[in-house]
């Protein structure tokens, strides 16, 4: 049985409208967000771009980072879930959309503060067109405080790894610590074009095993431990000598993208080939 040109036309408008339904109602939905208890009065929030660090006071709520702008009213709900305390203040680990890309739409009733180092990067960003998150109104370097309702979180730039201004934020009562991107997946992503180094990447991470903490909430992925933040800063330097032999021995950056890929799974067109490979050529020669 075939379609008359009528039944043809209506079926490829039913099509497109089914089509163009979809995607209206996938670009809708609220992102599904998670918060988990880490210790007294501080959570994690997971779940589409970095975790979210969330530390409930008396005089309000400090965060750790805000994701995407997407995210905003599904973070604002989480917090809710646990405390009517107000967000006042959110420290940025770094200057990445999927941590700060959330900062426009909280600017307005909390103070952000991120390294001088990754506001400059986002001030950047928007000069030029490629950016349209907010820069906070507070930066620092190297470090700072926050006290609010009788709490303290220190935020402290330790050295170049992620990118050339990562923060690491500090819970010295809870002895916990937010390392941002610093730790986050399998194996690192060095944001050479944002100054990132993976030279550096394991002294940084030196520094911050100095701090007295025995929980750890990374950038990306559950949280751990302080000997599960030692596993992988061994891990970054296992990968950093690896790829440093064969550079120096030296394989083409197309060998050196097959190692990588099948040893450490980086995706052919991922931002680790993108941004970390040809950066490794130049830094580890």
């Amino acid at each position: 049985m075939t379609m008359n040109r009528a039944q043809l036309i209506r079926a490829g408008v039913t099509a497109a409208f089914l089509s163009l339904t979809w995607f209206a109602y996938t670009q809708t939905q609220a992102p599904k967000l998670t918060i988990n208890k880490v210790k007294e009065d501080l959570y994690e929030i997971e779940g589409d771009g970095g975790n979210v660090g969330v530390l409930v006071t008396s005089e309000g709520v400090i965060l750790i980072d805000d994701k995407f702008e997407q995210d905003h009213d599904a973070i604002i709900a989480q917090v809710k879930s646990v405390t009517a305390q107000p967000i006042k203040y959110i420290l940025s680990t770094h200057y990445h959309g999927d941590h700060s890309g959330g900062n426009a739409k909280f600017l307005p009733t909390a103070e952000i503060i991120s390294t001088s180092m990754a506001r400059a990067r986002i001030v950047a960003q928007k000069a030029d067109g490629t950016a349209k998150t907010e820069p906070g109104r507070i930066a620092f370097n190297p470090e700072m405080s926050v006290f609010l309702g009788g709490k303290e979180v220190r935020a402290r730039f330790m050295g170049r790894g992620h990118t050339d201004g990562d923060a690491i934020i500090y819970f010295p009562q809870l002895k916990t610590i937010h390392t941002g991107d610093l730790m986050a997946g399998a194996s690192p992503l060095i944001d050479y074009p944002g100054g990132g180094s993976i030279v550096e990447w394991t002294r940084t991470l030196d520094e911050a095993m100095k701090l007295d903490f025995d929980t750890v909430i990374p950038g990306h992925g559950p949280v751990t431990t302080k000997a599960g933040l030692k596993t992988y800063r061994d891990n970054v330097e296992k990968l950093r000598n690896s790829v440093s032999a064969m550079v120096k021995a030296g394989k083409s950056q197309g060998e050196i993208a097959t190692f990588l890929q099948a040893e450490y799974k980086w995706a052919p067109n991922s931002l680790n080939i993108q941004w970390s490979l040809p950066g490794f050529m130049t830094e580890l020669k």
